[in-house]
């Protein structure tokens, strides 16, 4: 026993020399960072609790500005935050890969579009994009319409002042959102499910964070025999069962139909219209689901493919827009000078447009969009991002090796003071034409950039522009907390925990 400990130390003491000392770790050591131990690496900046974890990401951040590394034992992570080297991995199509951190994904999104790679990936974005049109996002403009009305309505019957916690607020309300432009299914269909439904994807949240901090210690098929793992097994077994019923269901109503609704998909027309000889068979909403399934019997998609990509259209869409969301209405309610200004701009709009809320009227609100591109700007809910290097790559000041995984931290360059002047202030106005023109395109990405950007980003704009102008209409927002007093804490994404704000209805005439 005394001979196998010892041989093992041995091999690790010289697996420690050879990765530090061959040429990648070479490379690796000329860059900064935190204090590095042997074979431990610099784990150590791991410990603590989210709320620590999350202000030493930006101390390290700024200490070690533009570049610095860490080591998790043999592994080397490097995290970047120069426009100039964020240009240089995110627009190059040879360094789409993701690292090894997106791995927790797995067993709920599978290798679905955030995850996959090479031919697969091309594939999937291919057929995605096509989800996101500009005419389909037009049909979802009532969905958005008819759940910011639910919204405000769910404040009004408090009759009077209310005061909300934002996150758990608007998460419903984004979740219904997308499950029914996702799904065409309304969680409110399912009664007692959609509390469910909520509370399961709160559960894997906070499972997957739980794991990002044991992501050097657990593989999958370890996990799965923990505590946890069980637990993350009953949390999943709900959210693909409901998926799969939904997929099942749809994929029924289009055999019922003959797939005709597939086929007039394009075509807003005939989309639309009623067939009479539909005996016992209720028209439904068109929705990302049906562009999958026409996908799947052109047999572009598996069934297991199109409940992977539900997955991650139903959780990227709601909770990364809820937390967005619960920062622009905190800065406007500490705003009350850049709120006011918005609810003109919007009062302006609605009578313009005999108060519908149509794709027309939000394209008009250019200031409550400059609003709330500043918003992501100093709160960027998805602070980082990884890719890997699939060759050396020459960054401004070192050569990265091969293979190495790199982070690429947005919310650094976004609190960059050589790009952002007073980069803690609020100030939509940095997102006027004129001040845009010479900024550096990467010195912005809340919606990542390049090839592999988020596909989704236009819904996102769409859906908090929805929000707020409905609340906006019938609501002054005041501050309950501030976000400068909130604690701020390391998660999949970032929430604020908690964040209340009290909404005063307006009188309507």
């Amino acid at each position: 026993m005394f001979v196998i400990v010892l041989l093992s130390f041995v091999f690790i003491l010289v697996c420690n020399y050879y990765v530090h000392y061959g040429r990648t770790g070479r490379l690796i050591n000329l860059i900064p960072g935190p204090l590095c131990y042997p074979i431990i690496g610099s784990l150590y900046v791991l410990f603590g609790s989210r709320e620590t974890l999350w202000k030493r990401m930006i101390t390290l951040s700024n200490r070690y500005y533009p570049i610095y590394k860490i080591w998790g034992f043999f592994v080397p992570v490097i995290s970047i935050r120069h426009p100039d080297d964020l240009e240089t991995i995110l627009s190059n199509p040879k360094y789409i890969k993701k690292t090894f951190m997106y791995n927790i994904f797995k067993p709920w999104l599978g290798t679905s579009l955030v995850i996959s790679e090479g031919a697969k990936w091309h594939s999937q974005r291919k057929i995605l994009t096509s989800t996101f049109h500009f005419n389909i996002l037009q049909r979802f403009v009532e969905i958005l319409d008819k759940e910011s009305k639910n919204m405000i309505k769910s404040l009004k019957n408090a009759d009077g002042t209310v005061v909300k916690n934002l996150s758990p607020f608007i998460s419903e309300h984004t979740l219904n959102a997308i499950c029914e432009t996702a799904m065409g299914t309304s969680l409110k269909d399912f009664g007692e499910f959609q509390q469910q439904y909520l509370k399961a994807i709160r559960q894997i949240s906070e499972l997957f964070v739980y794991r990002v901090k044991r992501q050097w210690l657990y593989f999958n098929w370890i996990f799965s025999l923990t505590p946890k793992g069980r637990e993350q097994a009953k949390v999943l077994k709900i959210l693909h069962g409901f998926t799969d019923r939904i997929i099942a269901e749809r994929k029924l109503y289009h055999e019922q139909t003959n797939g005709q609704y597939l086929k007039s998909f394009d075509n807003d027309t005939s989309a639309e219209e009623d067939d009479p000889k539909m005996i016992g068979t209720q028209r439904k909403r068109l929705a990302m689901l049906d562009l999958l399934i026409a996908a799947s019997r052109e047999g572009l998609m598996t069934d297991l493919e199109i409940r992977q990509e539900v997955d991650t259209i139903m959780f990227a869409g709601h909770d990364t827009t809820a937390s967005s969301l619960c920062f622009i209405l905190a800065l406007l309610a500490e705003h009350k000078d850049i709120q006011d200004r918005v609810r003109n701009e919007v009062d302006i709009a609605m009578q313009d447009n005999e108060d519908k809320l149509t794709m027309k009227f939000l394209n008009q609100l250019l200031y409550l969009e400059r609003c709330i591109k500043e918003a992501l700007r100093l709160h960027s809910v998805i602070f980082f991002i990884s890719r890997i290097c699939e060759e050396d790559v020459k960054l401004q000041s070192y050569l990265v090796p091969a293979g190495t995984n790199l982070v690429i931290d947005i919310n650094g360059v976004h609190k960059d003071p050589n790009f952002w002047p007073n980069p803690e202030v609020f100030d939509p106005d940095r997102f006027l034409p004129e001040r845009i023109r010479n900024r550096h395109p990467y010195s912005y990405i809340p919606f990542s950039a390049g090839p592999r950007n988020c596909i989704g980003q236009r819904y996102a704009m769409l859906q908090m522009k929805m929000m707020v102008t409905s609340l906006i209409h019938h609501f002054y927002l005041e501050p309950v907390d501030y976000i400068k007093d909130v604690r701020l804490q390391v998660d999949l994404i970032l929430h604020p925990h908690p964040l209340r704000v009290r909404f005063v209805p307006i009188l309507q005439n």
